[in-house]
C-alpha cells in the first residue's frame, strides 16, 4: 500500500516538473475540463495558498475574482473539497482530493482567475493516514 501511494505521488510530481520544463519551451493550451476522478489508487491531495495582496482593500479584490470568474471556474468540477479557510494574515488555504492526472487543470484555472487578487502556493501530498493507522496498531499489539 505504501509502495503504491508513493509510486502515484512520485509520478505525480514527475509529471510536474516534466510539465513545468516544457511549458517554457512552448506556448501550452488550457487543458480541458478533465473527467477522471479521484480514486484510492489515483488520488492526490492538494493543498493552495491564496495570499491576500494586502496593499490593497478586500472589495477590489473581490471585484478582480469575479470579473476573472474565479468562483465560477474554481474548484474545477468533479474534485474533491476537502477543507476551504481562511487563515487570518496569510488569505484562503484549500485542500482538494483529485486525480494525480488533474493537477496541471487546477494550476491553470488558478493562473486564468486568482492571480493578481492572490499569491499562489501549492503543495502537493498523497494520503498516508491508512499506512500510519496500521503502523500504530501493529506498535500497539506489539506491546
Amino acid at each position: 500500500m505504501l509502495r503504491a501511494l508513493i509510486v502515484v505521488a512520485a509520478g505525480a510530481m514527475l509529471g510536474l516538473v516534466v510539465s513545468v520544463g516544457g511549458a517554457s519551451a512552448q506556448t501550452v493550451a488550457a487543458p480541458q475540463a478533465g473527467s477522471a476522478v479521484a480514486t484510492p489508487d489515483n488520488a492526490v491531495l492538494l493543498t493552495v495558498f491564496l495570499k491576500h495582496d494586502q496593499s490593497r482593500p478586500l472589495g477590489e479584490l473581490n471585484a478582480q475574482l469575479a470579473r476573472q470568474g474565479f468562483y465560477k471556474a474554481f474548484p474545477p468540477a468533479g474534485m474533491e473539497v476537502v477543507s476551504w479557510y481562511v487563515a487570518m494574515g496569510i488569505g484562503q488555504v484549500i485542500t482538494l482530493r483529485l486525480p494525480a492526472s488533474r493537477v496541471r487543470e487546477v494550476n491553470r484555472v488558478l493562473e486564468d482567475t486568482a492571480w493578481g487578487a492572490y499569491r499562489t502556493e501549492f503543495y502537493l501530498t498523497y494520503d498516508l493516514k491508512p499506512v500510519g493507522m496500521a503502523e500504530h496498531e501493529k506498535a500497539v499489539k506489539g506491546q
